[in-house]
C-alpha cells in the first residue's frame, strides 16, 4: 500500500537561491516513514520506548527537479521488503499541484537494541508491514 503525506517547504530548508537543499529529502522521507508506519499502526516512539531502534543502513536518491520555499510536496512512501531485521522504503516526492516527480529514492532500516547490535523487528511491526506489502 502507498501513503501519502503533504508538507511545505520551510525556509531554512532551502539554500540562498531558495531551492531545497539536497540532504533535506531524507528528512522528507524520514517524514513519509513515519507516517507510513502511524497509518500501518506502529508508532515509531513505541517502537523505541520497547527499546528497539531502526536505523538506516542504507540510502539512494534519485533527482528529477528542485523545489523550493513554500512549494507544497507530497510524500509517497510504501514498504518494498521485510526481513527478520531488516525493512526497506521506497519513496516518490512530487511538487503539488500539478506533481512533477522530484526525487524518488529508498531507504533500508535495520532494527538494533539499545545496545546497537542486531535484533529481530518486533512480531508486531513484522506483521504490520507485511500486511502493508502484501496490499500493494
Amino acid at each position: 500500500m502507498i501513503r501519502e503525506v503533504r508538507l511545505r517547504v520551510r525556509y531554512h530548508e532551502t539554500d540562498q537561491g531558495g531551492v531545497v537543499y539536497h540532504s533535506n529529502y531524507l528528512y522528507y522521507f524520514e517524514t513519509g516513514r513515519t507516517e507510513f508506519m502511524r497509518a500501518a499502526g506502529v508508532r515509531y516512539r513505541d517502537l523505541e520506548d520497547a527499546g528497539n531502534l531502526l536505523v538506516v543502513t542504507d540510502a539512494s536518491l534519485h533527482y528529477r527537479a528542485s523545489a523550493r520555499y513554500d512549494d507544497e510536496l507530497l510524500v509517497r512512501t510504501r514498504v518494498t521488503e521485510v526481513t527478520p531485521v531488516t525493512v526497506r522504503f521506497a519513496y516518490e516526492v512530487f511538487r503539488l499541484p500539478e506533481e512533477p516527480l522530484l526525487v524518488d529514492g529508498e531507504t533500508r532500516l535495520a532494527c538494533v537494541g539499545r545496545n546497537f547490535k542486531p535484533k529481530r523487528l518486533s512480531p508486531r511491526l513484522t506483521d504490520a508491514l507485511k500486511r502493508e506489502l502484501e496490499s500493494a
